[in-house]
């Protein structure tokens, strides 16, 4: 099969958020189960070291732009995944990747640059990945621009939602620079709420669509979590997957991971402590064998953060330290640093983002908090059972999917779960843990062990994805017969 995976941004080369690391490991699993896959993102300004391949117009409203196609790769063992950028100084050749006031036409002309190069590079791939809203033009434009066209007609696109929260949403005079006529202005279009919603344009054009857990695929169904699309959603259901996310245990494996204090394994447990000690010394923190939450996010309601607040003195009072990595909004960053004023030795803020530090959290913790609102997918508590931290998780999204709520009468599940949005549950949860952590270090380490025994690997994701791609490639052929 021919794959070309769209999307904003992509490990190595760019990265805000958990889209990089997906968009950086699933191409990999689907190379290794023998498809010609290949990714493309924006050129950045930060990207380097691509080479030339060619430059070709765009149009942008009534004139042609130009989109420079430059090439680099990832290697997957002896070989390499292509990845294509698209290039231009005045879109992308900025100092931050989002949050410009044309953003709209940014990835207009990024979705408009992906489908005109794929002549040029003789790649006619079976079917296109799109993520998220960024790359959500790209089904309106395979079925309204270029449906008559031989060469875009057989592909087939999927349409992936990694958060139904940020949608594109932009004013109806984009419309024109889209290239496309009024009568798209409507409900049954691309309307929403006064503006053109670019969510919206993936949700109703591509031939299947997914999120990154079966549990979301339900929620975002719901009026409560579906963020004023769900009546859309609910009509397309039959279309509508859900594929939880993998990681990379090349990347995520504290046998081998040159970031941490120590290495160790299942079988070498105890030199997980070690990591604890050399993280509590490097963030001046008392050394200890106390509790250690950490805590690795960006600072945004979504998160849980407000239950946090509410209820972290009350777990620094029972002697635990708290260790949290992230930016965000400037409410919780200085609610998070007036913390660590009154409680210097059990308390550690770390504002922005460092990769060396989270993987020492992962490692030095003994549990990681993520009492999320809502939770697309989630990837810190697949990393943090691969490194035999125990999360504790509202049961919500990719978080119910994955963590199963430990059972002592039983000895059975990975980590610590709670239902109700509340800080009283989250509270009566971390003591949960807090007990049994104090009170029975060998039940602490079989469900240290059992989290590290789980496989959430990409290699049965990606099969899954192969699934999807050929029901989208089986429903684009039908639908060009039906035409």
């Amino acid at each position: 099969m021919k794959i070309l995976i769209a999307a904003s941004e992509m490990v190595p080369f760019a990265k805000t958020g958990g889209l990089a690391d997906v968009v950086g490991s699933l191409p990999k699993a689907l190379h290794r189960l023998g498809h010609d896959v290949r990714v493309v993102i924006p050129n950045y300004k930060q990207i380097s070291h691509a080479r030339y391949l060619t430059d070709l117009p765009v149009p942008m409203d009534g004139h042609l732009e130009t989109a420079i196609i430059r090439e680099t790769s990832v290697p997957v063992g002896d070989s390499e995944v292509p990845v294509y950028l698209v290039d231009n100084y005045k879109y992308f050749y900025r100092d931050h990747m989002y949050g410009h006031s044309d953003e709209g036409n940014r990835f207009n002309f990024f979705c408009k640059g992906v489908l005109a190069m794929l002549p040029y590079l003789h790649f006619q791939p079976d079917v296109i990945q799109c993520n998220d809203w960024h790359t959500a033009l790209l089904p309106l434009f395979l079925k309204v621009r270029f449906m008559e066209e031989p060469f875009y007609r057989p592909i087939a696109s999927v349409f992936t939602v990694h958060n139904l929260q940020y949608q594109g949403r932009y004013s109806p005079s984009i419309l024109s620079q889209l290239g496309l006529e009024d009568k798209y202005f409507t409900p049954e279009e691309l309307e929403f709420y006064g503006e053109v919603n670019f969510m919206k344009a993936g949700l109703l054009y591509g031939d299947v669509i997914n999120t990154v857990s079966p549990q979301y695929a339900m929620e975002i169904q719901t009026k409560e979590l579906g963020e004023g699309l769900d009546g859309l959603l609910r009509k397309r259901s039959l279309d509508l997957y859900g594929i939880i996310n993998g990681i990379d245990y090349d990347e995520f494996n504290p046998a081998t991971d040159k970031r941490i204090y120590e290495n160790y394994d299942r079988d070498t447990l105890e030199r997980k402590k070690h990591n604890k000690y050399g993280l509590q010394k490097e963030l001046n923190l008392q050394v200890g064998d106390m509790p250690l939450f950490g805590l690795i996010s960006r600072l945004v309601g979504q998160k849980g953060l407000d239950l946090v607040a509410e209820i972290i003195e009350e777990v620094i009072h029972t002697g635990a330290q708290f260790v949290l990595l992230g930016t965000g909004e400037d409410y919780y960053q200085n609610l998070f640093a007036d913390l660590k004023v009154r409680h210097p030795e059990q308390v550690s803020i770390n504002l922005g983002f460092d990769a060396a530090l989270a993987q020492k959290i992962y490692a030095g913790a003994d549990m990681f908090l993520m009492p999320s609102r809502f939770e697309p997918c989630g990837l810190g508590q697949l990393i943090s059972l691969a490194y035999g931290t125990i999360p504790i998780v509202r049961s919500t999204g990719g978080l119910s999917d994955t963590i199963i709520d430990y059972d002592s009468q039983t000895d059975q599940g990975n980590g610590f779960a709670f239902t109700n949005y509340s800080p009283l549950a989250l509270l009566n949860t971390i003591n949960r843990a807090i007990h049994l952590f104090k009170k029975d270090q060998e039940a602490w380490g079989r469900l240290m062990r059992q989290g590290m025994a789980m496989d959430f690997s990409w290699n049965q994701s990606a099969v899954k994805y192969v699934n999807l791609f050929e029901k989208a490639i089986y429903k684009r052929k039908q639908h060009s017969r039906a035409i």
